[in-house]
């Protein structure tokens, strides 16, 4: 963290052209927030391998070099640009346990259990992780499955060297590590977490991705490995069981799409609020001429969050799983009631916020996107849910099992682990998946893709996208700039701005001031955009992996 906080002054006294410089291909390319797993996927590329193939083995590697998010025991969503094939949406969200349901998490008054949802083995949902990557595998896969799990098992058997991010990281979550025996054996060494510098070696882990290299989906799901999760869950008072693992299916889903002023954005559906979300921000900001504005100025600002505001306040009340509820996606962006929500925002003042009348994710994620020589382009991103997820490692597997059912609405009128709000859309149900904030996106000029993204964060990640699509598209920053600039967040509630240390101008801050908005106590930074883009005056792709967290692009 103190290198974090370094860098931010540094980068924030010299301006943008402080950020390092993009990286440049004329073939594929990876970016991610763990070196080691970029490169794992620049090498498939290497080998002939398609960008799911590169997904496969970098979605893997995460799992071992990057575990307070990558993963084996949670979920997420992939975006899908494959040829002449209209854009898809890959669901691997997690679900419900078939013994959850809405009162799940209170107790005999009817009270709120909190920390049942967010730690231990109570919290887990269902994974979908190795389902996921297995169906990317078989749609769109060439080289052989067991060549893109061999990294990853390599990586666990014979251990890799920490890095700083993930002795920060180990020290953040500390606490939630110390409770489960199991999980205090792999992460800490003589009484305390790895240090930068230590070899981290995943026997455990490394058996687990060897039953799945092995046996496919199947060697998670059945099996073994099925027998070990599901024994240490009833020991524990978990509920997760072998026919909740051997049913998780793969959703397979049209993306949302809209026209941005030339743009068109392709993102995610429901059960993600994340595209719903990002479409409202910037229909409300497709008018403003905001690149006079220019970036990080107080109008600007004013706009952004305003509009952040009336779109959160939506996906409070109206967006669920679609199997479970009907989503007024078509009305949420309808021009006309966007127009409406516009209208309501003056540039005099900050309002309160309240859901519109329709007519008639400490949070972390991870992301990376992968592009391959032949255009296939994946935008992928996926969860423990919280850092390290419940905490939980299942038994004799080295695999950290999520903490999703936070996600869920555990009571109505009570907030979740991010402090959001969340309806009655969202309550719990067998086999249901959680409302995400997950937001893979693809942007398109005529036919061509020219910008594919994602970020980590919780609800932040609607946001980050958001602003590096306005940074890149509008302010005409090249892509590393794009996702190193400072960002701010704002959720509808609680009513406060999440800003970033160093990142906004004093005197930015009191013309905000002025207007009535409120911002946090304490700044803190936050997403980890990992984005590929296309340079027209280059003529080339270019990638861009976020400063805050030391990731990295690597090109084939």
């Amino acid at each position: 963290m103190k290198f974090l906080m370094l860098w931010l002054s540094f980068w924030s006294c010299l301006g943008l052209s402080a950020t390092r410089a993009p990286v440049y291909g004329t073939k594929g390319m990876v970016a991610s927030v763990s070196p080691i797993a970029s490169e794992v996927g620049a090498d498939i590329l290497r080998q002939g391998g398609t960008a799911a193939d590169a997904a496969v083995a970098v979605g893997l590697a995460l799992a071992v070099t990057w575990p307070s998010a990558g993963n084996l025991g949670g979920g997420g969503f992939a975006l899908v640009h494959a040829g002449e094939s209209p854009d898809t949406f890959i669901d691997y969200r997690e679900t419900a346990p078939a013994a959850a349901g809405p009162d799940f998490y209170l107790n005999a008054q009817g009270e709120l259990k909190e920390k049942e949802s967010r730690v231990g083995y109570r919290a887990a949902g269902v994974p979908g992780t190795v389902a996921g990557l297995a169906l990317l595998h078989k749609k769109w896969g060439k080289l052989p499955w067991k060549t893109l799990v061999e990294p990853a098992r390599r990586l666990a058997d014979k251990g890799f060297i920490v890095d700083a991010a993930l002795e920060e990281s180990l020290w953040s979550s500390r606490e939630l590590l110390l409770l489960y025996p199991e999980t205090q054996k792999i992460f800490f060494n003589k009484g305390k977490p790895w240090k930068r510098g230590d070899r981290l070696v995943q026997k455990d882990l490394a058996a687990s991705l060897a039953l799945i290299q092995r046996h496919g989906s199947d060697g998670f799901y059945k099996g073994k490995l099925a027998d070990l999760i599901t024994s240490d869950m009833k020991a524990n008072n978990g509920v997760l069981s072998k026919a909740d693992l051997s049913g998780f299916k793969v959703a397979e889903r049209e993306p949302v799409r809209r026209k941005w002023r030339e743009f068109e954005v392709v993102t995610a559906p429901p059960p993600s609020s994340g595209g719903i979300v990002l479409l409202s921000i910037l229909g409300m900001l497709e008018n403003d001429k905001i690149e006079a504005m220019g970036a990080g100025s107080a109008d600007y600002l004013h706009l952004l969050i305003e509009s952040m505001k009336k779109a959160f306040a939506d996906r409070s009340v109206w967006i669920g799983d679609p199997a479970f509820v009907n989503n007024p996606v078509t009305k949420l962006l309808d021009p006309t009631y966007i127009a409406k929500r516009r209208a309501a925002i003056t540039d005099k003042a900050a309002h309160d916020v309240m859901p519109g009348e329709l007519p008639g994710e400490s949070p972390d994620t991870t992301h990376f996107t992968i592009r391959d020589s032949k255009g296939m382009t994946i935008s992928n991103t996926y969860t423990l849910n919280g850092s390290y997820g419940s905490g939980v490692v299942a038994k004799g597997t080295g695999i950290l099992m999520n903490n999703e059912m936070d996600d869920f609405t555990s009571k109505l009128g009570s907030n979740n682990m991010f402090g959001l709000k969340q309806g009655a859309r969202n309550l719990i149900a067998p086999g249901k998946r959680p409302l995400s904030s997950m937001t893979p996106t693809f942007v398109y000029k005529g036919k061509d893709l020219i910008l594919a993204l994602g970020a980590p964060g919780g609800p932040t990640i609607i946001n980050s996208v958001t602003q590096t699509i306005i940074n890149r598209l509008v302010f005409h920053m090249d892509i590393q700039e794009a996702a190193d600039a400072p960002r701010f967040h704002h959720q509808w509630m609680p009513d406060k701005i999440l800003w970033e240390p160093h990142g906004l101008n004093p005197d930015t801050k009191k013309l905000l001031d002025l207007k009535g908005h409120v911002f946090r106590e304490t700044p803190r930074s936050f997403g980890d955009i990992q984005a590929l883009a296309w340079d027209e005056e280059n003529g080339r792709w270019t990638g861009g992996s976020d400063s805050r967290n030391g990731g990295a692009v690597v090109a084939e």
